[in-house]
């Protein structure tokens, strides 16, 4: 059996901050280092915590109207990268790229949306390119990462801690 791997760092980027403030103060509380978007990173330093930009890593604004804020090598870098390879460390310190070691995301309301009636322009905005793409990203490395996909993992998640 393995050693237990330590969560140093965390991406949050959730659209329904509902029980969220209990993640955050655990993960405040055990000094993980947090990066974050837009409304969440709102929400977290509205909680009071410290909480790093996606822009400050990337280098980059939300772009396109918010169609684009995690899409980038360094928050990729960061997650698929394999702790065990050399060759993965190697590159993610040339590049300086944090490892991602946590995950924290949901998807857009899609169905809600289009339940509601909602017009084509805004049910289009709710097709989640970045979440998704985070979920996959994680559970491909799920041996280095843990991957929160719905505030209804909220609970197992603190029972890890």
């Amino acid at each position: 059996m393995g050693a237990e791997k330590k969560i140093k760092s965390a991406l949050i980027s959730v659209f329904d901050k509902s029980n969220l403030e209990p993640i955050i103060n655990k993960l405040d509380a055990l000094n993980i280092t947090m990066y974050s978007t837009g409304g969440t990173q709102s929400f977290i330093e509205g909680l009071g915590i410290t909480v790093i930009p996606v822009e400050s890593l990337t280098s980059y604004p939300s772009i396109l109207g918010g169609r684009v804020k995690t899409l980038h090598p360094k928050v990729f870098g960061g997650i698929l990268s394999r702790r065990e390879l050399d060759s993965d460390v190697a590159q993610l310190e040339e590049y300086d790229i944090p490892e991602i070691d946590l995950v924290i995301v949901d998807l857009y309301p899609f169905e809600d949306t289009v339940a509601s009636g909602a017009d084509h322009s805004d049910i289009i905005e709710k097709i989640d390119i970045g979440g998704i793409s985070l979920i996959r990203a994680a559970a491909k490395n799920y041996k280095d990462v843990v991957i929160v996909p719905s505030k209804e993992q909220y609970l197992p998640l603190l029972k890890l801690f």
